[in-house]
Formats: structure tokens, sequence, C-alpha cells
């Protein structure tokens, strides 16, 4: 199954205080649960200004789906080609 790389601007997410962030996390499983089991989230990266989200699903589209629903911004969505890592080095 592919996956998927969410790219959401957010100003100010860095400094998003945790019960919002878990009520962000409570919408979008909620979404999820909606849409079945065959996208997954995977876990989510804040920084600054942007939240960075892995997905698992069977298309772009129905990634871009769950951001329509839930209200969230996908500036931009795209397929993981290949994973690397330090040992990909050896």
């Amino acid at each position: 199954m592919p996956k998927y790389v969410i790219e959401r601007e957010l100003a100010g997410a860095g400094q998003l205080q945790a019960e919002t962030l878990q009520a962000i996390s409570q919408k979008s499983c909620s979404v999820l649960s909606g849409l079945g089991p065959q996208i997954q989230w995977v876990q989510s990266y804040v920084t600054d200004d942007k939240i960075y989200c892995i997905y698992i699903a069977p298309n772009k589209e129905l990634v871009v789906e769950h951001a329509r629903q839930g209200g969230f911004p996908a500036n931009s969505v795209a397929e993981v080609r290949t994973i690397i890592d330090p040992t990909t080095a050896e």
C-alpha cells in the first residue's frame, strides 16, 4: 500500500497547546473511521508553521478527501517512492 507525506501549512503550529493538538487528532481519527480501514495515519511531525503527516492509503485522492472532510489543509501530498536511512549507506 502506498505511503504519503502530507504538508499542512498552519501558522503557529509549534505553539499549539496539547489540548488543541488532541482535538485535531480526535477529529482526524473520527474522519479516518468514517473513511474505512484502507487509510491509516502513521504519525505527524509538528514544526513552527507546518505539520508533516505520514499516511498509508491506496491513493492520493483518499488522502485529499480525508483533509477535505476534516477541514485540514493539505498544501502538498506526495507519494513516498522509497525510504532510506543510515543502513542504506552500508
